[in-house]
């Protein structure tokens, strides 16, 4: 096993996949990475700098820091510190095989589910989780997929409470760090079309926009009653009287009125977003945009109000058959020159591991490089309301970072150690255990036979 663990390190040069037992028993201590790059992403670059990690924070970092006495010391030369990457809306934990539908618990039947919580459905042993942590993704808000539509999945309604994780733990209280991060809400969609069964063809004819406009805003009304239902509940609570029966629905939705929990709402298309903007003043809502498809239609709007948009995968195909070709690589820096707060997130379990590619692929599109390592890093932690904790390399927040040898957002970058909670991580998965499984199998045998 020891052979293999070192064969596996020198074939792929990296240094940090043989965790010490000592460290990966440890909880808490001290640890100090010297001589590397530094990537605070809040305040610079710091070149041939330290960063000190004590009990899970950060007491120092800079160019000229004094290491503990009782410091395990890293040999940084050479290699780059970054913080650990956040993945603003994802399913890990949640799902593990899409075709398998036990292993799927990030739906919920029906669509009203503001009382249910993604925290009590996360399987700390999803072998997703490993497999992003090894990729330098250390924390994810994991948020429930919704209900109302087939199997319970997708369609607009109250989908339920995600809860903010970090990538690492026995159970789901030890990676706990926000256990109610946000409601989310799946909009209405604005569609003239009728959905198939099962997605095999499609019916002739279809909806005139008036009617799909009818539709919309009836499905819209149906939010605005719970919201109504929802308000008049906390103003009989609040009035001390004893005949009100406890309602759970409504007791864990009132906690959104007046800003008093962050809302995420699922739209795409510029006329969805804006309906849900104006929805969001009525009710005095803290509105997060997720996926945001259309948005570039209306950044101006999202930039005037301060509202933030946790943008999909950049990786697909254009939505929409007037849509050009490049909308998805190019809308990220459209939104960013705006002055839209932007993070990068996947929606997903299994490709949690791609993050940084979709931020490095808009790059290539307008974003500055700056801004995409920002929108995996700081810029979700300011949109989930941890920035004080998360999020950047300073001195008092959590000590979460990655320590590679080039730029984390490149293919080509190889992660050495993954720090979370300020203790190094096991960066073992199965997607490695596979690897050298295939590439430690026997020569083929070649028989010859002579007649």
């Amino acid at each position: 096993m020891l052979k293999s663990i070192v064969a596996t390190a020198a074939v792929l040069g990296t240094v940090g996949f043989a965790l010490p037992a000592h460290a990966a028993a440890q909880d808490g201590g001290t640890f100090a990475v010297q001589g590397a790059t530094i990537h605070t992403v809040a305040d610079g670059v710091i070149e041939g700098g330290t960063i000190v990690i004590r009990d899970g924070r950060i007491i120092a970092v800079g160019s000229d820091v004094d290491i503990p006495a009782d410091a395990e010391i890293i040999d940084g030369e050479g290699k780059h510190v970054f913080p650990g990457m956040i993945d603003s809306f994802s399913s890990l934990g949640l799902t593990e095989i899409g075709a398998v539908a036990v292993t799927n618990d990030a739906s919920e039947l029906g669509r009203w589910n503001p009382h249910l919580n993604a925290h009590t459905a996360i399987h700390p042993a999803s072998e997703h989780i490993p497999v992003a942590r090894a990729n330098g993704i250390t924390h994810s808000m994991v948020a429930p997929g919704g209900g109302g539509r087939g199997f319970g999945g997708g369609g607009s309604g109250i989908q339920g409470q995600a809860t903010l994780i970090h990538l690492d733990g026995w159970t789901v209280e030890e990676m706990e760090i926000e256990k109610t991060a946000a409601m989310v809400l799946g909009w209405p969609t604005l569609s003239t079309s009728f959905r198939a069964f099962a997605g095999f063809g499609r019916p002739s004819g279809g909806r005139s926009f008036r009617q799909a406009q009818e539709r919309f805003d009836e499905q819209v009304a149906e939010i605005d009653e719970w919201f109504v239902a929802a308000q008049h509940y906390r103003q009989a609570v609040a009035s001390g009287s004893d005949r009100v029966p406890r309602n759970i629905q409504l007791e864990h939705l009132s906690r959104v009125l007046d800003r008093g929990m962050k809302v995420i709402v699922r739209a795409n298309g510029w006329r969805e977003i804006e309906s849900a903007i104006e929805f969001a003043e009525k009710w005095n809502l803290d509105l997060v945009i997720a996926g945001g498809n259309g948005a570039r239609e209306i950044a101006g709007t999202l930039a005037e109000k301060n509202i933030p948009v946790i943008l999909g995968p950049v990786q697909r195909v254009p939505q929409g058959e007037d849509t050009a070709y490049d909308d998805p690589n190019t809308l990220p820096g459209v939104l960013h020159d705006a002055g839209v707060e932007i993070a990068f997130a996947t929606f997903n379990s299994s490709d949690s591991r791609t993050l940084p590619y979709e931020a490095a692929n808009s790059v290539s599109w307008g974003l500055t490089k700056e801004a995409a390592l920002e929108a995996v890093t700081l810029a979700p932690a300011r949109v989930l309301g941890v920035d004080d904790r998360l999020g950047s390399l300073e001195v008092g927040k959590v000590g979460n970072l990655i320590v590679t040898d080039g730029d984390p957002l490149e293919i080509t970058t190889q992660i050495e150690w993954v720090f979370i909670k300020g203790v190094p991580s096991d960066l073992d998965n199965k997607h490695r255990s596979l690897w050298e499984k295939y590439n430690n199998r026997p020569a083929r045998r070649v028989t010859t036979t002579t007649t």
